[in-house]
C-alpha cells in the first residue's frame, strides 16, 4: 500500500517544528463551515469534495452530479462532448465498471446513466468534461504522531507499482514541496523527455501546498486521494478525489 511505504520512510522521524503556514488564499472559514456541517464518519459526497478542493483553490474539472438522466444529458450538452461518467456511491469505482472514458454522443451517454444505476449502491452519476494530460497524484493520511503524511507522485503505474512517491509531513512550504517533487524518480518525465511537453510543476507544488494547508485546518480529515489530476504545460487540474472524515 502506497501510504504504508511512505509511513515506514518517516516512521522515526521526529514531529514537525512549528512553522509559519501559509494560507495563500485558502478560505479557511469555509472549510470549517464544510466539516462542522458534516454528520456522518465517512467518505463525504462528491458535492463537498468539490466544495472543500475548491475552497482551497485546488483547480477541479467541470463536472455534475444527478439520479436524473435528463440533467446529466444537459449538462454534458453544455459543457461540450467527449465527457467521462462515473458512478456515485461506491468507493472503488472502476472495481465495480463505474467509469466510462471518452463518451462521445447522448445515446451513449443516456446508455452509460442507465448502466451505471443498476450497479450495487449506486445513488447517482458524475459526468465531466474529459480532459487530457500527464496523470499526477496526492495522497493524504491522518497519524495521531505525526498529524497529516501527505504523499505526491506521478500517477496511473508510479504509484500503483513502481511506488514512485515522496512524502513530507503537513503543514508544508513551498521548498519542502519542491524538495518532494524533485525527489521522484519519474521527475525527468515532468520535466518533459523524448519530445513530450513537460507540466507546469510551479501550480502541481502549488496545489500540494494549498491540500497541506487544507489538512491542518481539518484534522477530521483522515484519509484523502486526488487520483488523478491531469497536468500540461499550462495547468494542473483535479479530475477525481475522495475524502474520509472521521469526528
Amino acid at each position: 500500500m502506497t501510504l504504508a511505504t511512505a509511513l515506514t520512510q518517516i516512521m522515526h522521524t521526529p514531529e514537525p517544528a512549528e512553522q509559519q503556514i501559509q494560507i495563500h488564499g485558502v478560505d479557511v472559514p469555509r472549510i470549517r463551515k464544510i466539516i462542522d456541517g458534516i454528520d456522518e464518519n465517512g467518505y463525504i459526497a462528491p458535492h463537498l469534495v468539490h466544495q472543500l478542493l475548491e475552497s482551497a483553490g485546488i483547480p477541479t474539472v467541470p463536472e455534475f452530479v444527478s439520479a436524473d438522466r435528463s440533467e446529466i444529458l444537459a449538462f454534458a450538452d453544455q459543457c461540450g462532448y467527449p465527457v467521462v461518467a462515473k458512478v456515485v456511491g461506491p468507493v472503488h469505482k472502476s472495481d465495480v465498471g463505474g467509469v466510462a472514458l471518452n463518451i462521445r454522443s447522448k445515446e451513449v451517454l443516456a446508455a452509460e446513466f442507465d448502466r451505471m444505476m443498476q450497479i450495487p449502491d449506486a445513488t447517482a452519476v458524475m459526468v465531466q468534461k474529459m480532459i487530457k494530460g500527464t496523470e499526477l497524484f496526492i495522497g493524504a493520511k491522518y497519524e495521531p504522531r505525526f498529524g497529516h503524511v501527505v504523499l505526491c507522485g506521478l500517477g496511473g503505474i508510479f504509484v500503483e507499482v513502481l511506488k514512485d512517491v515522496s512524502s513530507g509531513l503537513a503543514p508544508l512550504t513551498y521548498p519542502e514541496v519542491e524538495s518532494m517533487i524533485h525527489t521522484l524518480r519519474g521527475y525527468k518525465i515532468l520535466q518533459g523527455t523524448r519530445g513530450q511537453s513537460g507540466i507546469n510543476c510551479q501550480k502541481y507544488a502549488e496545489i500540494i501546498v494549498r491540500l497541506s494547508t487544507l489538512l491542518r485546518f481539518a484534522t477530521e480529515i483522515k484519509e484523502m486521494d486526488i487520483n488523478p489530476l491531469l497536468a500540461d504545460e499550462r495547468d494542473v487540474v483535479a479530475v477525481d478525489a475522495r475524502i474520509l472524515v472521521e469526528k
